[in-house]
């Protein structure tokens, strides 16, 4: 009889297992489908022009480019590498615009204004289409940045180089939006940061900022930065009555005294 039981035991062992297995295989295709689900719903709504989420970017990148007189070809391929090392910086839903300073104070030609919408690296085969993904990020971010990079070196000359009065109007235009107030925010400028207009004039006046403070500029040009980190890339012209150091401590006091933060100084290669 002991034996005859324990043969029953045995073979009823297996409909036992069998159950337990479908138990943990439909958890384990319930645990799938809920992570599908997650990763379906973490990827953001996109805009169809500007590729941000909906809800808006996560942080903003302005970058002011001084092409109010031409630059040599060394200086070129260095703003060239700058530049591209910068947008590569620029995570997904990060918003940057490309803005182009030009002689008339307070008008900029907008080259770009877009987010980086995230690459084929990404998203995976499971929740997304990599081909689709990279192609829209290829065409709508890296594509018109890059030719924006090539065209560095196209600047003309011009009456007047209102540094100051770029800055103030993207500042109002472009980080001054309600709903970008609260992000973290960068300020790149590319230029030979030499202020030049009748309210004030490096090559009349030099970069003495207590000469500065005299005139009329620090009000005109009064921009409440609100803890905007500041990146200065410099071209260098020859023959200056000021170096690349006292440009460097005329920029950082005008930065500090309008709450903002100079993240880098960087003197581009060659000379103008």
């Amino acid at each position: 009889m002991s034996r005859h039981r324990r043969r029953k035991s045995k073979s009823s062992a297996g409909p036992i297992v069998g159950g337990i297995a479908l138990v943990l295989a439909t958890a384990g295709i319930g645990a799938g489908v809920w992570y599908l689900n997650e990763q379906a719903e973490a990827k953001p709504v996109l805009d169809k022009v500007t590729l941000c989420p909906i809800t808006g970017p996560k942080e903003i990148t302005a970058v002011l480019l001084d092409v109010t007189d031409p630059i040599s070809n060394i200086t070129a391929l260095d703003l060239r590498n700058q530049f591209q090392e910068l947008v590569a910086a620029v995570p997904t839903g990060g918003l940057i615009e490309v803005y182009t300073l030009t002689d008339t104070a307070s008008e900029l030609d907008k080259s770009f204004s877009g987010c980086n919408p995230g690459d084929a690296s990404t998203v995976s085969d499971w929740t997304g289409n990599k081909r689709l993904v990279q192609e829209r990020w290829e065409k709508g971010f890296q594509k018109p940045l890059d030719e924006i990079a090539g065209r560095v070196d196209q600047g003309s000359a011009g009456k007047q180089s209102p540094i100051l009065a770029g800055i103030q109007k993207i500042n109002v235009a472009a980080f001054g939006d309600k709903q970008y107030k609260e992000l973290p925010k960068q300020l790149v400028i590319a230029s030979d940061l030499i202020e030049h207009t009748s309210a004030y004039s490096m090559y009349a006046n030099g970069v003495d900022y207590s000469k500065f403070q005299k005139s009329t500029a620090p009000d005109l040009f009064r921009t409440a930065l609100n803890g905007t980190s500041v990146r200065l890339l410099e071209f260098q012209r020859p023959g200056m009555k000021f170096d690349s150091l006292q440009l460097a401590d005329f920029w950082t006091k005008w930065i500090m005294a309008n709450d903002g933060k100079l993240d880098q100084f960087t003197r581009l290669e060659g000379i103008l």
